[in-house]
């Protein structure tokens, strides 16, 4: 007892050293992650009748309306023949047009149907719904730290592909 009369305090012990991180672990998790959300937004868009790439095409559609098919394919990361098929389905259901492009007998602009904006409509509230209550609650700063790793990590996939 010290001359207060209470029980001495113990000894403050250091912090444990953090665990090393292996890459290949980070990795792992990431693809894991990475394929659980997939999995879990997948199944979203399909109670509204469409599949991911059909999403994809729809609502990139809504942020440049009226372009070729071969300008969705790049925008996309598809091959043209992908697109064209996509695209084929699309139209046969009523949610995109492709309209002739004055002057170039080829190429046709792709257009949102009514249908097709709605559906384009709900699926990215769709999405902004799993976003906002997956990474959505993540602190603040966190969030930035997240989004700043990402960026670099982003970058250095990027230089690899530049070698």
């Amino acid at each position: 007892m010290n001359h207060r009369g209470k029980e001495p305090l113990p000894a403050s012990r250091p912090a444990p050293a953090p665990e090393p991180v292996e890459p290949d672990r980070v990795w792992f998790r990431f693809m894991r992650l990475h394929q659980r959300m997939l999995g879990q937004m997948t199944a979203r868009i399909r109670e509204l009748g469409l599949s991911i790439p059909q999403f994809d095409l729809l609502s990139t559609l809504t942020e440049r309306e009226g372009i070729s098919q071969s300008e969705l394919a790049e925008r996309l990361y598809v091959t043209k023949g992908n697109v064209s098929g996509l695209v084929d389905r699309l139209v046969q259901a009523g949610l995109v047009e492709r309209r002739a492009i004055a002057g170039d007998r080829r190429s046709y602009a792709m257009h949102l149907t009514p249908e097709g904006r709605r559906l384009a409509e709900a699926g990215m509230q769709t999405q902004r719904d799993f976003v906002a209550s997956t990474l959505g609650k993540l602190p603040t700063g966190d969030l930035a730290e997240l989004d700043r790793l990402v960026l670099a990590w982003r970058d250095l996939a990027r230089a690899v592909d530049e070698t």
